[in-house]
């Protein structure tokens, strides 16, 4: 049975349970609580010596310790819905895709609030070492962060879905990303209608409650 090292709370960790849940996969799940430094524990370190989540067991017993490993694991193993792309060109679109949702969106927010929370002093990037904030690295997030607003509302004027004309692993990341902008209180507004329109279609997909 393959285990899903998860926190209900924490944006990182949804996105594979998405995808476990696209794909129909059954798992367990553990729960590591990252308000209290779970993940910096000894226990969890033996787990996952980057001290974070989500991470993966597989069912023979290896550990996949981010996302980009999980994602693509379980896309081979368990290749139906597709959510990579099938054709040489749909997979290049939507890998494209997803590498700007994650810097351009996901790192630009986890910038703007590792750099500026109280509850991370000397935390300022995940893992095991710590880093001191920088300030300026949290303006300069939230600016990066609106500006991908505003470019992913123009792409998705005439687009349905963000890459390759199909639900895939690059409106997974950009779903999480935009509900994850919250937090650094950014969210879509009327400046953002397809934005609007996309995720508001997004959120009939079960996965999504997740």
């Amino acid at each position: 049975m393959i285990t899903l090292y998860d926190c209900a709370t924490a944006p990182s960790p949804r996105r594979a349970r998405i995808v476990l849940a696209e794909k129909g996969i059954k798992h367990e799940t553990v729960q590591i609580d990252l308000r209290a430094g779970e993940q910096l524990g000894e226990a969890f370190r033996k787990i996952n010596p980057q001290c974070t989540v989500p991470a993966l067991r597989t069912e023979d017993g290896k550990v996949l310790t981010d996302n980009a490993a999980i994602a693509a694991y379980l896309e081979a193993r368990y290749p139906r819905p597709p959510l990579m792309g099938v054709t040489p060109m749909e997979k290049a679109e939507i890998a494209s895709w997803h590498w700007r949702v994650e810097f351009e969106g996901f790192l630009a927010i986890a910038e703007a609030l590792r750099n500026i929370s109280p509850a991370m002093v000397n935390r300022a990037l995940p893992g095991p070492v710590n880093y001191a904030q920088i300030p300026q690295l949290a303006e300069r997030g939230l600016a990066r962060l609106q500006q991908f607003l505003v470019d992913l509302n123009d792409w998705l004027q005439d687009q349905d879905f963000i890459a390759a004309q199909q639900f895939s692993i690059a409106d997974i990341t950009a779903v999480v990303a935009v509900d994850f902008a919250r937090i650094v209180k950014v969210k879509p507004d009327e400046r953002h209608p397809h934005l609007l329109r996309w995720r508001a279609a997004m959120a009939q997909r079960p996965s999504m409650v997740l």
